[in-house]
């Protein structure tokens, strides 16, 4: 985690928020925070440490995750389901609203020198969580396009749900997720499926590692990447080639200037000049008369 501070990274992050957590009383705060705690603990359970950072927002959680993104649906699910089971069992509901995005994050310290995450993507994160209801679960589009690629059973779980406008006036296209199956729970066999930045060419494109892609959609993607390089290269050469004519009229409108070093009049090699031509101009060695 270390070599990741003062860097941007793409990252998948979680804004978790009690809903109505400031009008309860104090009593009840403190026992919603508890089982809210409890049931986030559980969740993250499966994800290593040095994968995920926690940022405690008094009503609620921010979670960034460094490594899969898929790590953010399954914690998000998880926490969800223990919602549900406990309403189940008769207690007080706690009702927990969920926002998911991808975005460029900079991990930094606080005041204290604990890692602290900062950047767009926390902040779209937490302006989907609040267009969500109490139990609902919404992710952006740059998060849905990402995971639906991962896997069809990732893909049916989104439902889009439109655009919405936060108090910015900026519009965010969000998606709910449904009900998830068991199976969803578990990443597919054989599959790093691991995000992946590559840059080429000074353009940041996010692909996928592993065999995740089938190899239509992999051959794809590269014959669709080396046709925009391609493309770009030959636009540098026309702009080129297109340049180079004026800069010969250029030269060959440029007034004469000393002769090149070496070369020399016929004069000094003891040859006469050579007379004037019939169109008026003086030959070598005469002074040229301008009529005005």
């Amino acid at each position: 985690m270390l070599e990741r501070q003062n860097r941007t990274s793409i990252c998948s992050v979680v804004f978790l928020d009690i809903v109505e957590y400031s009008r309860k009383p104090v009593a009840e705060q403190i026992r919603l925070k508890e089982r809210f705690n409890a049931l986030l603990s559980e969740a993250l359970g499966d994800i290593a440490i040095n994968d995920r950072i926690i940022l405690d927002t008094g009503d609620g959680a921010a979670i960034s995750f460094l490594g899969d993104p898929e790590d953010a649906l399954f914690v998000a699910l998880a926490v969800r389901d223990g919602m549900a089971g406990e309403a189940a069992t008769g207690a007080p509901q706690l009702q927990v609203r969920m926002g998911i995005n991808l975005g460029p994050v900079r991990l930094v310290k606080d005041i204290n020198g604990q890692p602290n995450i900062i950047g767009d993507g926390i902040n779209v994160g937490q302006r989907v969580m609040s267009f969500a209801q109490p139990g609902q679960i919404l992710v952006s589009r740059s998060y849905h396009e990402v995971v639906s690629c991962l896997s069809k059973q990732y893909a049916q779980l989104f439902r889009y749900e439109g655009s919405r406008t936060d108090k910015h006036v900026r519009e965010h296209e969000v998606y709910a997720v449904g009900d998830a199956t068991p199976g969803v729970r578990t990443r597919p066999a054989g599959s790093e499926q691991r995000a992946v930045l590559l840059r080429g060419a000074g353009l940041p494109l996010l692909a996928f590692a592993g065999k995740g892609w089938s190899p239509g959609m992999a051959i794809a993607v590269s014959a669709t990447v080396a046709l925009v390089l391609a493309s770009a290269a030959a636009l540098r050469v026309y702009k080129q080639a297109s340049k180079a004519p004026e800069s010969i009229v250029s030269a060959q409108s440029a007034p004469a200037t000393a002769a090149p070093p070496g070369a020399e009049s016929d004069v000094k090699k003891g040859r006469p000049a050579p007379p004037s031509s019939a169109s008026g101009k003086p030959g070598p060695g005469r002074a040229e008369t301008t009529v005005l």
